[in-house]
């Protein structure tokens, strides 16, 4: 009996998805609940499972290919067994693509003649098929294997970046000869990215404004109690949960930083959903802690962890991305020392947090060694004055400098 596998139903802020990735090809034997392939949103990446043991009969749309919710993608024959060899469907798309590597990478040499062509194009490594086009480029351009490549993508997939990385690992960069380049669309999640960028930067009065945080007493209270709050929770206490309930107790004494634009509008929230930006390999994703103000610091980091570990294994869902009254960026992750984040709108602010380093300053009269962090605050001045920006910046300086101020809500 056949099975028909469908586009899930997607939600109506979404409407198209991108077939990212076939995980089965014509004639592969499939288990029930086992990802068949990838569906890339513009917001996530989602998978769909087999409904049944089988095999994999067709498949209706190739990678790339742009469907809609509900629409048929492959049809599975349920209790089938597997083909001992390739089917023909499966030689003819070895075939295919073997010949679309070749196209690429003759498209990226240079003018040779002939005999001086036939001895300079590159061979594909035998397994660079099985790679995205990407990758499979780089891997046939620089002439690497990729099963002598730790891939970092998902489930261990080689990428890109794998590739350059172990080429420049290896032989310090390829000297010489041509000087290849590819042209990569945009996944539908950088496309998305850029859109909404333009789209803030566009549509808002942006301004950012500056502070300057003293962490020493927090760092001096993760010092001294981290290790039995992470015996008692279960997790590590680190300085996003500090931050986090820093500006949700500011966000409710400051309520027009907790607002958005309507049209002609001002909704003021009375709660503190705070979105907290996480990097992917394909893109900055900004899943939402909701209700922020109830959170115990324990509830905010596993939150924290359980989000990262999502976006990291591509399984965030549409609802953990939709919503947030308020975001919180950390380039200090990546060693930033300033930056201006861009409003992700309908939010009307951001927080940006940097790199944590150690600086001369007064202090009681007297110059000290303090662990320094500079904090922005990019704001929609349509709504948002210089003063309120300020006050918040202001507030949220004081709970970190004095962590105790937190506990009682102040």
């Amino acid at each position: 009996m056949s099975t028909e596998i469908k586009v899930p139903v997607l939600p109506e802020s979404v409407s198209d998805a991108t077939i990212a990735t076939w995980h089965k090809k014509v004639g592969d034997a499939v288990k029930r609940d086992e990802n068949l392939v990838d569906l890339e949103t513009d917001k996530v990446v989602l998978e769909v499972p087999s409904p049944v043991d089988g095999v994999l009969k067709e498949i209706k749309f190739q990678e790339g290919a742009t469907v809609t919710s509900q629409q048929l993608i492959a049809v599975v024959e349920e209790g089938a067994a597997a083909a001992a060899s390739p089917s023909t469907s499966e030689a003819k798309a070895a075939e295919i693509d073997a010949k679309n590597v070749a196209a690429t990478t003759a498209e990226a040499q240079p003018v040779q003649p002939k005999a001086a062509a036939a001895q300079a194009a590159p061979k594909a490594p035998a397994s660079a098929d099985q790679l995205p086009p990407g990758a499979r480029f780089t891997a046939v351009t620089q002439g690497i294997d990729p099963g002598q490549v730790e891939g970092t993508g998902r489930r261990g997939a080689v990428t890109k970046e794998d590739l350059l990385n172990y080429a420049a690992g290896k032989t310090g960069g390829v000297a010489g000869g041509a000087r290849p380049e590819e042209r990569v669309p945009m996944t539908r999640m950088r496309a998305r990215i850029a859109e909404r960028l333009m789209q803030s930067k566009n549509s808002i009065a942006m301004l950012t404004s500056f502070n300057e945080v003293n962490l020493g007493k927090v760092m001096a209270m993760r010092k001294e109690l981290g290790e039995q709050f992470e015996k008692a929770n279960g997790i590590k206490l680190g300085f996003m949960s500090f931050f986090a309930k820093a500006a949700a107790n500011a966000l409710q004494k400051h309520p027009i930083v907790n607002a958005s634009v309507d049209g002609n509008d001002i909704i003021y929230h009375g709660y503190a959903d705070i979105s907290i930006a996480v990097a992917t390999d394909k893109g900055l994703v900004t899943p939402v802690l909701r209700n922020v103000e109830r959170m115990s610091f324990a509830d905010v980091e596993k939150g924290i962890a359980e989000y990262a570990k999502k976006a990291r294994e591509g399984k965030l869902a549409l609802e953990d991305l939709q919503g947030g009254t308020f975001t919180i960026t950390n380039g200090g992750t990546f060693g930033s020392l300033m930056s201006t984040p861009i409003v992700n709108p309908p939010q009307s602010a951001i927080l940006g947090m940097h790199a944590i380093k150690e600086r001369p300053i007064a202090e009681n009269g007297q110059v000290v060694i303090a662990p320094m962090m500079y904090i922005a605050l990019s704001y929609d001045h349509r709504i948002i004055d210089g003063k309120d920006a300020v006050l918040f910046l202001v507030d949220i300086k004081n709970q970190l400098e004095n962590p105790h101020r937190m506990l009682l809500g102040m």
